[in-house]
């Protein structure tokens, strides 16, 4: 199979740092003998704030576009220790522009094709540094991103990984429940979505947004929680998360 996993912010640098060993138990449960991995990596800005000491995000986006440059660096320096002796990693810094346009999304796919044909992991992220659009929330942090690249290469799976179980709804007594199947995303389950990590972009919202297009592609979608030991094997077979099915063709 070839799966596109997406790591959002609340899971890779939590208060800005990054959380080595949890990427580290996320790489160990790949199946590299059988699977193809992509990897939509969120965090070069979260990281970059723990290398330049600050304790807040950046308030302006040229601030921001420092922070991301730094932490992109440290991000690659993780994933290539991670993968050493198992897979050579790639580095693909992306921006809307490699979508809307035919020649770019073009070279996109070509290049993509290739790196998977060698056997290599592409590691994706936006480009943060220079692409001040997607500083200000164009992929909602990478959710967006990662349904379009698990588009552009045909991909049989995308596995939102985050810090909750998945989508939940009010339940009984006022608890909340676990909402295990989304066939088709309406404007009330939209509504039922709010809150967003402190140094993230994204938020359920986006979330759901990128599952509905991925899924209306063909994909198989779960949200996850990440912090799971097994999750991103109980999310291939179904057993945890929200599973959106694929809508191609409806």
């Amino acid at each position: 199979m070839r799966v596109v996993i997406k790591v959002g912010t609340s899971l890779i640098a939590p208060g800005g740092q990054i959380d080595a060993n949890l990427l580290r138990g996320m790489v160990d449960q790949f199946d590299l003998a059988n699977n193809e991995y992509l990897i939509v990596t969120s965090g070069a800005i979260a990281a970059g704030m723990s290398g330049l000491h600050m304790q807040k995000r950046p308030g302006n986006v040229p601030r921001m576009q420092a922070c991301a440059a730094v932490g992109q660096s440290k991000l690659m320096h993780t994933y290539e220790r991670l993968f050493f002796g198992k897979k050579v990693v790639a580095q693909l810094l992306l921006s809307s522009d490699d979508f809307t346009s035919p020649i770019r999304y073009r070279n996109l796919q070509n290049a993509l094709a290739e790196l998977l044909a060698l056997d290599v992991v592409p590691i994706v992220n936006e480009n943060d540094s220079v692409s001040v659009r997607e500083l200000e929330g164009a992929f909602g942090d990478n959710d967006e991103l990662s349904s379009l690249l698990a588009t552009a290469v045909n991909a049989d799976w995308l596995l939102l990984l985050t810090n909750v179980d998945g989508f939940m709804v009010p339940g009984g007594r006022g608890r909340p429940r676990l909402q295990r199947v989304i066939r088709k995303l309406t404007p009330a389950l939209e509504k039922q979505c709010s809150g967003k990590s402190p140094l993230g972009r994204g938020g359920m919202a986006s979330k759901l947004r990128a599952a509905k297009l991925a899924s209306q592609a063909g994909v198989h979608v779960a949200i996850v929680n990440g912090k799971h030991p097994q999750a991103i094997r109980l999310a291939l077979e179904r057993k945890i998360g929200t599973y959106f099915p694929p809508r191609k063709g409806n």
